[in-house]
């Protein structure tokens, strides 16, 4: 005897996926369709995912976190001095 299973409804609570929706205005939608091209990519979502994976691996670098704890440091002395040379 098989059991019956109601359409749409979700049997296996352990299997969560986690989803977001991102809105794209058009220049950003420009950019991130130039960096589809650079990846080889045509699918959105993979192309989102591949993306942010790559940013991940730069902005978990050595000499990436150095390069921003010096920028940070330097915002911090000037702000601190009342130096307001560089914009925003």
């Amino acid at each position: 005897m098989a059991l019956k299973q109601e359409p749409f409804t979700r049997y296996n609570d352990e299997k969560v996926a986690d989803t977001f929706t991102v809105k794209l205005n058009e220049a950003e939608r420009s950019q991130f369709e130039k960096a589809k091209r650079i990846i080889e990519q045509k699918k959105d979502s993979t192309a989102l995912k591949q993306l942010a994976w790559i940013g991940t691996k730069v902005l978990l670098e050595e000499k990436t976190e150095f390069i921003l704890a010096t920028v940070f440091k330097n915002k911090r002395k000037n702000a601190r001095i009342g130096i307001i040379e560089f914009d925003d």
